[in-house]
């Protein structure tokens, strides 16, 4: 696979009235073409530090960005204007152009950057048929509900036909719904143009329903990364466990502490492999947590079990569910 984004040793120190804040430290990673890669960490970990970095809004501190073969800190500012015309970004807030109409605001990438009219304008049609917004051209902003302004806002950076595509905590700020709608066409963008896809959040749920492949950020460094399927089978850190189980109630009253996460394969979905478990042994489990997620376009199934306290016993249990199939973890203080 052709590498497009390579991320070496990056630091980024903000200094201020005499302290300074290292809100990156030896970060590395690379990006293949076509990937939609997953960038996550709960709020100040630095992961937003790191998408600016990514296009120089933000210059790093010390490291290399690589995008498209181009070293970006080798760049006069010209030229870094121009590479980033390569490199697209959307926004939490949309950032359009409230005395535009619709039309206008996609034309207006195409106007900075010399293309004739005629042509700018039937390119911004035909990007507004891409989002399905035809009917709208001649709308405001302040006249379309917030899925509409996303939709806009990511055919206006689609018209200089970037190579990549940075988003920004870009559904953050939409409802449940309307996020599943721009993610889908997220996707949709991916697989009819090969842009590379970025994506920053702090939701867990929208990396599983979109990305291929995944970094987490915990406190500016990069805590693990590799596909979304990997870490939500078997997170390895604490910061990506913290991610993955997030939202799961610690049931403190249980008693007896040995617990543990199972996760079910496309195989044993529908195989009642807990029942035959208890049948098998003749003793009881307990279900503490059970969810289906979508995981890149496939129900995963997980659950929190614990285990009868006899040693024995559960690790007899435990080689009973991984001969089935099952990712099995032990977890240590679930309860």
């Amino acid at each position: 696979m052709e590498t497009m984004i390579q991320v070496e040793h990056l630091y980024k120190t903000f200094s201020q009235k005499g302290s300074s804040v290292e809100a990156l430290k030896d970060v590395s990673f690379e990006i293949e073409k076509g990937d939609i890669f997953g960038i996550i960490g709960l709020s100040g970990a630095g992961k937003s530090t790191l998408v600016r970095c990514l296009n120089f809004l933000e210059r790093p501190t010390e490291g290399t960005v690589t995008v498209a073969g181009q070293n970006l800190a080798e760049l006069s500012e010209r030229e870094l204007r121009t590479a980033r015309q390569n490199i697209g970004m959307i926004f939490q807030h949309f950032n359009l152009l409230m005395q535009r109409n619709v039309l206008d605001n996609i034309v207006f990438p195409m106007e900075i950057a010399g293309v004739p009219k005629k042509e700018a304008k039937e390119r911004a049609l035909e990007l507004l048929e891409t989002v399905g917004l035809s009917e709208k051209a001649k709308a405001y902003p302040v006249q379309l509900s917030g899925g509409q302004k996303q939709r806009v806002a990511i055919a206006r950076v689609l018209a200089n036909n970037p190579q990549v595509l940075l988003c920004d905590e870009a559904t953050s700020a939409l409802d449940p719904q309307t996020t599943k709608s721009i993610l889908t066409l997220l996707k949709q963008i991916n697989q009819e143009y090969g842009i590379t896809i970025v994506v920053i959040t702090h939701e867990m749920a929208v990396v599983q329903e979109i990305c291929n492949r995944v970094a987490i950020i915990d406190q500016g460094i990069l805590a693990e990364t590799g596909t979304v399927e990997e870490i939500f089978r078997s997170p390895k850190t604490e910061a990506a466990k913290r991610l993955v189980f997030g939202g799961t109630e610690r049931i403190a009253e249980m008693k007896g502490d040995r617990c543990v996460r199972i996760v079910f394969s496309e195989q044993s979905a529908f195989e009642p492999v807990i029942g035959n478990m208890v049948l098998e042994f003749k003793r009881p489990v307990n279900i503490l947590f059970a969810a289906t997620r979508n995981v890149g376009g496939k129900a995963k199934g997980e659950m929190v079990l614990q285990l009868p306290q006899q040693r024995e016993l559960g690790d007899r249990m435990i080689r009973y569910l991984k001969e089935r199939n099952l990712s099995v973890e032990e977890l240590k203080n679930y309860v």
